[in-house]
């Protein structure tokens, strides 16, 4: 009999059954798992375990906010500063994690326990019924999995332009279900190509699969989001005609910019005052779903100034508005003082959802993957894509564009919103040490996260990336 371990899924019931000879109900059986038969009886089943899956994404530790969070602090020279007193984050921005960190043991913890929910759904989908049921189940389970995998291993590996992509370690790739403690064996790390191989399958066979949305959805994966991470994945390899077709196809749904950048944050002109919710707009090509009753923001938690405020904005960053920005509005102050400091207004919504794929950021991707590319461009031009972007900030459209210009838009639109440890490296930009204002490297071991301690002493497999002890 094979058994599932509790915590695995999302959408198991516990049984419990009477003790031989006895007649009383409070009499039961010690429960420590859920057999696999029961876990996994119909089609109705499935498809609560793949909204489990979904659920997990909303994690505080995950896209509910920690894994953003982290990763732009890793990266951080002088755009932001964290001035608050929680340890990991501070470890962070001072480019020296600790293996015994507690935020970044918990991502991984929970990164693996959502990639098995939809190993569970990947080996059950003969439960569904219908053709149709098992593709759409099938893409929207591969898709959460290629996204974690591809965040994992540009978390804890080196980047694909650092070294030697086939010799360079990744993360453990586990592509069956663990049911039982048992199960779990040690399993060592794959190398980052061997990651990337795989997230590149699974997103390339989810888009696939989803043939059948049109386009702007609410609360599961397009064939239009499996797209626009795969146009993230190639971005970051720097294979950018595959990156520009895959955000060209990202596009093609029936996504439209708002007609103001703080419409995408709930953030309103008229009043000056942020909502506390935040739904889905036209330009979310995938979002992560919080309310009252489902997920945290934790981005809201520690961005807010009305929450913890642990994060001010520094003039470094503010500097880059041109006059006339209208995304500076999503700023308290563009003139920061020691009494007056500035706070992002980003994640000022207490249940806003978190806008995780939008259509500005395939905007920006096209245009840069076009540029670089070089030849005829894949849609449209990387001008006409980048005055896209710059006519809803308010500005004027330029007549030419050089890379610059897309790099300095996209780091202005994608703020403080988890891009910028992948910008970094695979553009090869330095950081800072905020203890010593030293330069740090792109492809210096400290901008790797370490290996969790914990996994080292449960997986004898385990090898700790370089400079962690």
């Amino acid at each position: 009999m094979k058994k599932i371990v509790p915590g695995l899924l999302a959408a198991a019931l516990l049984t419990t059954g009477l003790l031989p000879g006895c007649n009383s109900k409070l009499d039961v059986q010690p429960v420590t798992f859920v057999d696999s038969a029961n876990a996994f009886n119909n089609a109705s089943d499935v498809q609560a375990a793949l909204v489990g899956c979904y659920a997990g994404l909303q994690s505080t530790n995950l896209y509910g906010g920690y894994l953003q969070f982290i990763t732009d602090l890793l990266a951080e020279n002088g755009d932001a500063r964290f001035v608050g007193t929680f340890t990991q984050p501070q470890e962070a921005q001072r480019k020296a994690l600790l293996i015994t960190n507690s935020q970044v043991s918990a991502t991984w913890l929970s990164a693996y326990d959502v990639i098995n929910r939809t190993n569970n759904v990947l080996a059950n989908l003969g439960k569904l019924p219908t053709a149709g049921q098992q593709a759409s189940a099938e893409g929207e389970a591969r898709f959460i999995r290629g996204l974690l995998y591809f965040d994992l291993v540009r978390m804890f590996g080196r980047d694909w332009n650092d070294g030697n992509p086939a010799n360079n370690l990744g993360v453990p790739l586990v592509l069956t279900p663990t049911l039982t403690i048992a199960d779990a064996v040690p399993v060592a790390r794959n190398t980052v190509a061997a990651v990337y191989t795989q997230v590149i399958t699974d997103l390339t066979t989810a888009e696939a699969r989803l043939t059948t949305s049109s386009g702007f959805n609410t609360f599961s994966a397009s064939r239009y989001a499996c797209a626009a991470v795969l146009a993230r994945v190639y971005l970051q390899q720097g294979d950018f005609a595959n990156a520009a077709a895959a955000a060209n196809r990202a596009i093609a749904g029936s996504f439209r910019l708002n007609s103001y950048y703080g419409d995408n944050f709930g953030y309103s002109l008229t009043t000056n005052q942020t909502s506390n919710l935040v739904a889905n707009t036209t330009e979310d090509i995938f979002t992560i779903q919080i309310s009252a009753q489902s997920g945290t923001n934790q981005l809201n938690t520690f961005y807010a100034r009305n929450r913890r405020g642990d994060v001010n904005i520094q003039p470094q960053f503010l500097s880059l508005f041109a006059t006339g920005d209208n995304r500076a509005t999503l700023y308290t102050t563009l003139t920061p003082t020691t009494a007056v400091p500035s706070y992002t207004r980003k994640y000022d919504a207490l249940y806003g959802n978190i806008k995780l794929i939008r259509l500005d950021e395939m905007l920006l991707t096209r245009a840069e993957a076009n540029l670089r590319a070089g030849g005829t461009p894949v849609g449209a031009t990387p001008l006409a894509d980048v005055n896209a972007v710059r006519t809803r900030a308010g500005l004027p459209a330029l007549t030419t564009v050089a890379l610059s210009d897309i790099l300095r838009e996209r780091r202005i639109e994608l703020a403080f919103e988890g891009f910028r440890l992948g910008d970094l490296k695979r553009n090869q930009e330095s950081t800072t040490d905020p203890i010593t204002n030293t330069t740090i490297a792109w492809n210096a071991s400290r901008l790797v996260f370490p290996i969790p301690f914990r996994e080292l002493n449960a997986n004898s497999l385990l090898v700790q990336n370089a400079g962690y002890n």
